[in-house]
């Protein structure tokens, strides 16, 4: 069977080889290349023959898989797997696994990151070394009110380490949970009523500009909102003018409707009181080992007929 990776994972080269050593020795054949292929027709040409593709955030389109006629299975180095064709996969009988969990710890530890960040004007602290500028007193998490929007695994992490910092965890969600200290609200209530808003729900057609222009403009002026989801589900435009007309009091965002680099026009890129991440909240050393292990299990898994983490 070829199993053909077609980006790097992030990890080292002792550590894929660990990790892909029992395939090999069960006769599987591991192409891992070591950097990306933006080219449609060279990308391809890596994978026509492959049975297995393993990627982790490279956009792997319709126009693709429709080549790949051998393709049975693609294992999925991340959690959101918008950026590959899942519908024309399931047409074709393509199994797709992801790699679920592999990232809870990094994002929800860069949720606090980013308000910390904001909070206590960390940004601001290294120009204020040498202006002598006075700066502002910062602000404390303890004692505010925490908006959840999605109660998956990384909102709960994340709803757990607010608690730790003695919030008040409020949190809205389709699927409701019964969760010691977390009290479940609407969403217009959450943007009305919070002091801190994290956005953890996956992109697809039912969450796509969620956050709207709308309930932007319910949150209150002393609000900051943080996004490590997928940058769609914000609009993005409506939070720069928020922030711009001083409507909320700032942004942490690692996500945007593209990936980085973004165009010098990206509008969140001139606005104030923000902290922005080139998407990164995934990347740890410790959580781009574990997304590995994974994504290896999921082939071995499927090979045995027993698939894990089917999409």
């Amino acid at each position: 069977m070829k199993i053909v990776q077609i980006e790097p994972l992030g990890i080292t080269d002792e550590q894929l080889k660990s990790l892909v050593e029992k395939l090999e020795n069960n006769g599987d054949e591991y192409i891992a290349y070591d950097s990306r292929e933006t080219d449609t027709d060279k990308l391809i040409e890596r994978v026509k023959d492959a049975d297995v593709v393993v990627l982790a955030n490279q956009p792997f389109q319709a126009e693709v898989v429709e080549k790949c006629e051998k393709l049975k299975m693609i294992s999925v180095a991340f959690t959101g797997v918008d950026h590959v064709a899942v519908d024309e996969c399931k047409k074709r009988g393509i199994c797709v696994c992801n790699a679920a969990g592999y990232s809870t710890n990094a994002v929800s530890e860069l949720v606090f990151g980013l308000i910390i960040s904001l909070y206590r004007k960390i940004n601001e602290g290294k120009e204020n070394m040498t202006s002598g500028v006075k700066m502002a007193p910062g602000i404390e998490l303890s004692g505010k009110k925490f908006g959840i929007i999605g109660t998956g695994a990384i909102g709960l992490k994340t709803a757990e380490i607010a608690k730790a910092f003695g919030c008040e965890v409020y949190a809205y969600s389709r699927t409701e949970k019964h969760i010691d200290g977390v009290k479940y609200i609407t969403l217009c209530d959450l943007m009305r009523t919070c002091d801190i808003i994290s956005v953890h729900v996956p992109l697809n057609d039912s969450t796509k500009d969620l956050v709207s222009s709308m309930l932007i403009d319910e949150m209150k002026s002393d609000a900051i909102l943080i996004n490590t989801a997928r940058g769609p589900i914000i609009d993005n435009t409506a939070l720069a003018k928020a922030l711009k007309d001083g409507k909320i009091a700032g942004a942490g965002i690692d996500v945007f409707d593209t990936e980085p680099p973004l165009a010098p026009d990206y509008p969140l890129l001139d606005a104030p009181n923000t902290v922005l991440m080139p998407h990164i909240g995934f990347s740890t050393k410790e959580a781009l080992y574990k997304r590995a292990v994974i994504t290896i299990n999921n082939i071995t898994s499927w090979k045995s007929g027993e698939p894990q983490n089917v999409v």
